[in-house]
């Protein structure tokens, strides 16, 4: 399904439909969102409406030199609840994913969400003396020269056969062109969000890997504790991508959240 932004860009999006209340999911930079296979139908079968869009230069979303800010990723988004008449929704990101709800909290608030799932996210990429739960070697000294070139894999374990295979048939007809978007990642690791994690009414939900290859797993509990209504957890024998790498133990943790609400 297409959807248009107000800059006119085209934005791809899946939509399991019903009146349920609406989870909308966003993936990580580089990723599409069939990622998010084995949480569609368990999510719907829970009675949820479930979303899952890609962003702008990543799966089939278009390929474009506008707007490759993680604010305007917050937009799209925003466009996209609005536009679909999305009432109350909870949103859940992996990686950038995540980072994009707290640039929409930035801008918009919280006020119009039930509640916000952070996968593998740390609020802050560049570790110094404030902050030692950043992306990998990334410092002051590093940025911006560490993420030109490959981040390396993000998995630790592996992901189940037909989501693998999803994802590959998506790469294949959309290639992700990763110079075309290093401007966003440039914008995207410089940023601190953890006022805005400070600032959150909403219940707030943290999961990390246990095994990430990018981020440190203590940084969840550590997240989680900056916010008013913070819970977290972290999944064993999980790398970044916690939802595909160990999916039965993902919803297991989400569905206990989501039992909070």
């Amino acid at each position: 399904m297409k959807f248009m932004t107000h800059d006119h860009v085209r934005l791809d999006y899946s939509d399991t439909g019903g009146d349920g209340q609406p989870v909308v999911l966003l993936t990580g930079i580089g990723g599409a969102k069939e990622i998010w296979r084995d949480q569609l139908t368990w999510l719907q079968d829970l009675g949820y409406r479930v979303l899952a869009l890609d962003a702008r230069n990543q799966g089939a979303s278009q390929h474009t030199v506008k707007g490759r800010r993680i604010s305007r990723h917050a937009i799209d988004l925003h466009d996209f609840l609005t536009g679909l008449e999305l009432t109350q929704p909870i949103l859940i990101g992996n990686s950038m994913g995540a980072a994009t709800l707290f640039a929409y909290v930035s801008l918009f608030g919280d006020a119009d969400l039930a509640a916000i799932v952070d996968v593998d996210q740390s609020p802050k990429m560049i570790s110094d003396e404030t902050w030692a739960y950043g992306f990998n070697d990334l410092t002051w000294e590093t940025f911006p020269s560490l993420l030109k070139f490959p981040l390396g894999p993000a998995t630790a374990t592996r992901i189940n056969d037909q989501t693998y295979a999803d994802v590959k048939q998506v790469e294949a007809a959309h290639p992700y062109d990763a110079d075309l978007n290093l401007p966003f990642l440039l914008d995207h690791a410089f940023q601190d969000w953890r006022d805005i994690v400070a600032q959150l009414h909403v219940p707030f939900f943290v999961i990390a890997g246990e095994k990430s290859p990018y981020f440190n797993p203590k940084f969840a509990a550590v997240t989680a504790q900056l916010a008013p209504h913070g819970q977290s957890t972290v999944i064993s024998n999980a790398g970044h991508i916690v939802l595909a790498e160990q999916p039965h133990a993902f919803n297991q943790a989400l569905g206990k959240f989501l039992q909070t609400l």
